[in-house]
């Protein structure tokens, strides 16, 4: 596993090679300075300034080399500006030239991330370390690169693997990592009190039982928080089975829950002054002759009745129990995160997750925490005028809209209804995988939407970001 504290260290004037950021506006005037030698390297691998583009450029002695790759603009560097550099440059020390590299830190660290568990005899890699006179920053991008980590390893490892009981041990490992108190219900205490996990999850083995998996931590008299994510260790929708190629990225559907986990991890171990209660409502929709079934009528822990119109309207299920619980605790916030439709995918692509919002100031606080950390977000409306399409003849509400339109709002105001008056809540529909590779980002599992939620935390709770004390 990689040790992400070994790819930034601080700049002490330690030995390390050259980085020079160049950019299209500035090139020309660059490469007026470089060396004969230099230039003619450049011309012979007729190099241009686009992204992510490098050379190594020659120098005097053999050992005396250095690199040069092109930015979008070397005044506001990105997040990703160096991720591709990483992985490709020979293990070493490096550092840029002229300048701190900020957040570009977590993009170089995100590009060395392999995921080897099901490779025992995967080559190990040296360290590609970068430099940093920005000592402060060092152990802060750390710590968000671990819980990126986190939710990509997660999401990467198959539903045998992490099922259930396997979340339950990670966030076991979590909460006693960081004195938090864990409870996880399950069994007949679920089906008493979360009727709606326990229906979704009631059809798998025995040991990919459902449960709800909770986690507290931190001082009763600080702004108490919630975060909710859906775990569905494996989703083959149920009677209302998916095609094959619907079924073969279903493992991934945990991902909502591994995001909570790996955030409530960077609350917990930032020490941020908040009352925190995580929630993972954890199953695998199966199917067996013990299936909940399309029609049938289910009552949650609100007490409201859903009609099923689709058993692979899941996710919304088992989130609505678990808002349920955490509006019981009255937090001044609840944030969820869930790979909950395609709709969002079909609206916005793989790698912008749909925010919805009932606070405009949350929203906007998400957004801009997406900005910042250059992990964007883009707010959808809760239209309220499209809940008659969650209407059904028997009961308070139907789980499946009825209308093909719009599936991506519907379900978040099914959510909605279970969400307790008066708390700000946000909504992330995170698809939590990338299809192809992007610098820094490989494929696979993606923790999209993680930082800029963490980034609003900050902003919202860290009394040491406004200057007023820990």
């Amino acid at each position: 596993m990689t040790d992400y504290s070994d790819l930034i260290q601080p700049d002490k004037g330690q030995d390390a090679r050259t980085i020079h950021l160049v950019d299209k506006q500035g090139y020309d005037a660059w490469l007026k300075g470089r060396s004969a030698r230099e230039r003619a390297a450049l011309a012979a691998m007729a190099y241009k300034p686009d992204g992510f583009a490098h050379a190594i450029l020659p120098g005097d002695e053999p050992e005396g080399w250095s690199v040069v790759t092109a930015v979008a603009d070397v005044e506001k560097l990105s997040a990703w500006c160096l991720a591709k550099l990483g992985p490709l440059l020979p293990e070493g020390r490096y550092r840029i030239e002229g300048r701190q590299p900020g957040k570009a830190l977590f993009g170089w660290m995100s590009g060395q991330y392999r995921f080897d568990r099901y490779r025992p005899k995967a080559e190990p890699r040296g360290a590609r370390v970068l430099l940093t006179g920005d000592v402060g920053t060092i152990a802060p991008m750390v710590a968000e690169m671990r819980a990126v980590a986190l939710v990509r390893d997660m999401v990467n490892t198959p539903a045998a693997d992490m099922g259930p009981a396997a979340i339950e041990k990670e966030a076991a490992r979590i909460a006693k990592a960081h004195g938090g108190k864990l409870t996880v219900t399950r069994g007949e205490a679920l089906e008493q009190g979360y009727p709606m996990i326990h229906a979704v999850g009631r059809a798998a083995a025995k040991h990919h039982a459902p449960r709800l998996i909770e986690i507290e931590w931190g001082k009763e008299d600080h702004p108490r928080v919630a975060l909710v994510g859906k775990g569905i260790s494996f989703d083959s929708g149920g009677l209302d089975i998916k095609p094959a190629a619907g079924m073969r990225l279903m493992k991934k559907d945990m991902g909502g829950g591994a995001h909570v986990l790996a955030l409530a991890e960077l609350v917990m171990a930032s020490g941020l002054p908040v009352r925190l209660h995580c929630l993972v409502a954890a199953a695998e929709n199966a199917i067996s002759s013990d299936a909940f079934r399309p029609g049938d009528v289910l009552t949650s822990r609100l007490g409201l009745t859903v009609e099923i119109g689709n058993t692979d309207a899941e996710g919304r299920l088992v989130l609505a129990d678990a808002l349920a619980k955490a509006s019981e605790g009255k937090p001044e916030l609840i944030v969820d995160f869930a790979t909950l439709t395609g709709a969002a995918r079909v609206a916005l692509g793989p790698d912008l997750p749909p925010l919805f919002a009932n606070d405009d100031a949350l929203a906007d606080a998400m957004l801009k925490g997406g900005i910042e950390r250059d992990d964007p977000l883009w707010r959808m409306p809760l239209w309220d005028s499209y809940a008659d399409l969650l209407e059904t003849d028997i009961a308070d509400l139907g789980n499946a809209g009825s209308s093909p339109f719009a599936g991506t709002i519907t379900a978040a105001l099914f959510l909605k209804r279970f969400v307790g008056e008066g708390i700000a809540w946000a909504h992330l529909d995170t698809f939590a995988w990338r299809p192809s590779a992007k610098p820094g980002r490989p494929k696979g599992g993606a923790a999209l939407g993680l930082r800029a939620a963490w980034a609003m935390l900050q902003a919202r709770y860290d009394r040491r970001r406004k200057g007023d004390g820990a």
